[in-house]
């Protein structure tokens, strides 16, 4: 088995090196695993701020008690600085100087809530002094002029209490925190009651998020209420209002495994989660959702509660045409819009609105604050809770809470992005500009046609609505053009999961289906008209899939003498040590055959196939690991030679074909300063020779959302 790198020519430098030099876009740059500051425990960055200076990061993490530092001297590659335990739960953060005030939670129930103010000396990350605070905290605010704090003290319900719903007492309030020289004075705590304000149990409020103006004005938004009020800094209440309803159409409001965006909800309560000021006189809001809301965008108001912008359906729809639509999160709030953050660059004032479910950020123009431009749509890690701006080093930081384990799974990550002149590299692929709304993800597999079009299908996943995606990828970013449902009797097919595609020659295609012995999904071909709708099926012999087990089929591909080459993705029951088939079928006389190719050795987890293309005169394959970020080993494009190529019958001996290893695709899935994703899955060739990769992103559910496609050139 040969081993040897072919040379390979990533055209990613290309594609940025084609920016005007006027062009100043935001591009992420690095991503810092959390579990790197201490041990493999679970770990969750939530709430994030920097020091004056911008070279450190602090963030809270309630799951492991601590929090955490971060070196940003060399924001393009983040070091470790160290952890705090904080005796309780740090639920938020700011920092003032180099003086880190952090709310810690330190409730023994839900009815009998504690807290308290930590100020913590970041330079030695150790904890200088505290403040009772009589209740459970949620969000901290550092005043501009450095002369308070604020605290929002949540209290937060029982939700698995009776109904879960507010009011379950003892009800919240807003702590004004007197500063001197960076020291707290704990004597001289001002309590603001909010009981009696809001429409919905006003004897319950629940303070969430706050944020404080040049003027010492602080805003405050009590989710469960659906309230919003307006404070000076000497406790005086200057407004408070309700944060109202909103009607969206256009959406997905049931979860059916398809992406279908033609239901309407009345009348929805908005439920602001975070706030941030943008000027003197107007905040923005992400309307999160709680108990009964979730408007799924974000509003600018006037400090009065007049709204002056309100994003309805436009924020979730952008995150839909870059597949980043959470279908699992339908019938709840969608994208859930959760964190929103204000900072000039360049003397252009932005919003930085975050997406929980989404796992992105919407980048917006507010020169005029009536009319928001939607300039960009970032990448972030898995849920992301907190964001920082720090403009005098042209940086914003996201801190991502979900962490999905320590055994080769995505990890709880902080995100730098520079803001610098180029062109943005994200997205790659998007819907943006098509007749109709086109949602996908869990892209599987990728095929083109003679005219250089690409086509791919997405996953079981969607099983509710498998779709052939036609791809433009003469653009930056490649752009969907078209989806066509496959169906057969005028429905989705029982038992689809399309890992694979091939055209047929003909018109149509053909499709592989991975099949499940314990699911009763079928190892499968489907054959489709360009219109999608199902001609013929083929089902793998009996005995060939006798010794099948949860895996099958992926990728497949019509070579030049017009037979099929399949890929199982991982060894069945009669497969020889450390190989899978490769399998061959010839339509026209039926008969299936096979060869056995040899796999790396997983350090850990699994080694599988993932694609398989004809060109050139190879077979091209996709091999990797199901590894993630840091573990991530084999990502791999491989070949093997037609020229010699006999497969055997199937139920014998299968020769063992020869490999080269064509490039190593982890410093691609990387380039873009985030972690390497583990599913690789589409490869297709173009007319010029240009090699297209696509990653599945598992349909945003329990993932990053990203979807990669890489261009590469032979």
């Amino acid at each position: 088995m040969t081993t040897r790198q072919l040379p390979l020519v990533s055209i990613f430098a290309l594609i940025a090196g084609s920016a005007s030099a006027q062009d100043m876009t935001f591009n992420r740059i690095a991503s810092f695993p959390v579990a790197a500051n201490g041990d493999v425990k679970e770990t969750s960055a939530e709430i994030i701020d920097a020091t004056e200076d911008g070279m450190k990061l602090i963030y809270s993490d309630s799951l492991a008690g601590v929090i955490g530092a971060i070196d940003l001297t060399d924001p393009a590659s983040p070091a470790p600085a160290g952890e705090l335990a904080m005796e309780g739960e740090p639920t938020s953060v700011g920092i003032m100087g180099n003086i880190a005030f952090v709310g810690v939670n330190t409730s023994e129930s839900y009815a009998q809530p504690s807290g308290r103010l930590a100020i913590v000396d970041v330079a030695s990350l150790s904890e200088t002094a505290s403040c009772d605070l009589g209740g459970q905290p949620d969000s901290v605010a550092v005043a501009p002029d450095g002369t308070f704090v604020v605290v929002a003290i949540e209290n937060e319900r029982d939700e698995d209490f009776g109904d879960g719903r507010v009011g379950q007492l003892p009800a919240g309030w807003l702590s004004i925190v007197p500063v001197m020289d960076g020291a707290a004075d704990c004597n001289g705590i001002t309590k603001v009651e909010m009981t009696g304000l809001a429409d919905i149990a006003p004897e319950d409020p629940e303070p969430e998020f706050v944020d404080i103006n040049d003027a010492g004005e602080i805003v405050m938004t009590m989710q469960e209420n659906n309230w919003l009020v307006v404070v000076s800094k000497t406790g005086e209440l200057l407004s408070s209002f309700s944060a109202g309803t909103v009607t969206i159409d256009g959406i997905d409001a049931t979860e059916d495994d398809a992406l279908l965006f033609t239901d309407t909800l009345t009348d929805v309560p908005r439920e602001p989660d975070s706030v941030n000021w943008i000027d003197a006189d107007h905040f923005a809001t992400a309307n999160e959702g709680d108990m009964d809301g979730g408007s799924r965008g974000w509003t600018i108001w006037n400090k009065d509660g007049t709204v002056i912008y309100d994003s309805g359906n436009t924020f979730e729809h952008a995150l839909i045409e870059i597949g980043h639509y959470p279908e699992g999160r339908s019938e709840n709030k969608g994208v859930e819009p959760e964190s929103i953050e204000f900072g000039t660059f360049d003397g252009t004032p932005m919003a930085f609105v975050g997406s929980e479910r989404g796992s992105a950020v919407g980048v917006y123009d507010l020169t005029d604050p009536a009319n928001p431009a939607l300039m960009q749509i970032l990448p972030s890690g898995i849920g992301p809770e907190g964001f920082k701006v720090i403009p005098s080093r042209n940086l914003l930081v996201s801190a991502n809470e979900t962490d999905l384990g320590v055994d080769g799974a995505a990890r709880s990550h902080v995100m730098v992005y520079e803001y610098a002149e180029g062109s943005a590299n994200y997205p790659m692929l998007t819907s943006a500009g098509a007749d109709t709304l086109i949602g996908w993800g869990a892209l599987s597999g990728l095929t083109s046609d003679d005219d250089g079009m690409l086509y791919a299908v997405n996953d079981s996943f969607y099983a509710g609505s498998p779709m052939i995606f036609t791809i433009d990828a003469s653009s930056e970013p490649a752009r969907i053009t078209a989806a066509t449902p496959v169906t057969q009797d005028g429905a989705a097919p029982a038992g689809i999961d399309l890992e694979g595609i091939t055209t047929d020659g003909a018109g149509g295609f053909w499709l592989a289906n991975e099949g499940h012995a314990e699911k009763e999904r079928p190892q499968r071909l489907w054959h489709v008209g360009a219109d999608g709708v199902v001609v013929d099926t083929v089902d793998l012999p009996a005995d060939l899939v006798a010794g099948a087990t949860t895996n099958g089929l992926e990728g497949i591909t019509l070579a030049e003498d017009g037979t099929l080459w399949m890929a199982v993705q991982r060894a069945w029951a009669d497969d020889a040590d450390g190989t899978v088939k490769l399998l061959n079928y010839a339509p026209e006389t039926e008969t299936w055959t096979a060869v056995a190719y040899p796999l790396e050795t997983a350090e850990a987890g699994w080694v599988g196939l993932s694609e398989i293309v004809d060109h050139d005169g190879y077979l091209y394959l996709i091999e990797r690991d199901n590894q993630i970020g840091d573990a991530a080993r084999i990502k791999l494009i491989t070949r093997v030679a037609l020229d010699g190529l006999t497969p055997a019958p199937v139920g014998g001996a299968l020769p063992v074909v020869a490999k080269e290893i064509v490039r190593d695709l982890i410093p691609d899935l990387t380039a873009t300063g985030g972690y390497a994703v583990d599913k690789v899955e589409g490869l297709a060739f173009g007319a010029d020779g240009t090699a297209y990769v696509v990653t599945d992103n598992d349909g945003v559910d329990d993932s990053s959302g990203e979807t990669l496609f890489l261009r590469l050139k032979l």
